[in-house]
């Protein structure tokens, strides 16, 4: 059944993603709100075609907890489900991604829109000037951040360290950073075509206050992040492995 429902979904993902791109491309032309519900309709199609063909559900934890007015959010990445969904929970941060994604037709539009962050990881020193300048920005619209501490996909019980431009960020903007722990991969595997049932669990913990040093700061995020996640993972139910069923 797992192969069965992996198929089924893959294809609806993929129909879903292009009818809608097609239809609504017209929203790059109006203001950015008109972008923005574009967005969450699309992720919100896609949690329903997750539910209802392969049965993954998400539950959130601490969403109540976050300090008031922008923060920087770090988040653990390990599935693609996270950008879809992240965004359009955390009440439409300016995400830190890749600059390739907008190079995708029509999606990178869409992204560009939303306000995204662009990073050129080629680019050195030079990125992270146009990062925390971009950031900066964002923040004095009364925009949280979004940023994927390991700079990738890490799967579930891999190790990976955190990048400098998590460091850069919260030096340079004195925001609260909330860490985020999750469990996605356990279900929308890293660069997986098979996905499992399940209840994706996604915990914001406690703000780490500004004006800490910069080894200070990456100790507790790394702990808080790196413990919880751990959490979440071991006592997720278990599941059969891709393929079986």
């Amino acid at each position: 059944m797992t192969l069965a429902r992996s198929i089924l979904f893959n294809l609806a993902f993929f129909l879903w993603t292009v009818l809608l791109a097609l239809v609504t491309w017209p929203a790059l032309l109006l203001p950015r709100g008109a972008t923005v519900a574009v967005y969450r309709f699309w992720s919100g199609g896609v949690a329903v075609l997750a539910a209802a063909i392969v049965g993954i559900r998400s539950r959130w934890i601490g969403l109540d907890q976050a300090p008031r007015g922008p923060v920087l959010y770090a988040a653990k990445h390990q599935s693609a489900w996270d950008t879809i969904t992240m965004p359009g929970r955390l009440d439409e941060p300016a995400v830190v991604l890749k600059q390739e994604l907008l190079r995708i037709p029509i999606y990178g539009g869409f992204v560009r829109r939303w306000g995204a962050i662009p990073v050129d990881r080629k680019a050195g020193a030079s990125a992270l000037r146009t990062m925390v300048a971009d950031a900066k920005a964002a923040a004095a619209a009364g925009r949280s951040i979004l940023i994927y501490p390991q700079g990738t996909r890490v799967a579930p019980g891999v190790s990976a360290p955190y990048q400098p431009g998590i460091a850069a960020l919260y030096s340079q903007l004195g925001l609260p950073v909330v860490p985020v722990a999750l469990n996605s991969g356990l279900y929308w595997g890293r660069r997986s075509f098979f996905k499992r049932a399940g209840t994706i669990t996604v915990e914001l913990l406690p703000a780490i206050p500004p004006g800490l040093d910069r080894r200070e700061f990456l100790r507790r995020l790394e702990a808080a992040t790196e413990t919880a996640t751990d959490r979440l993972v071991a006592t997720a139910p278990t599941s059969a492995p891709p393929g079986s069923g």
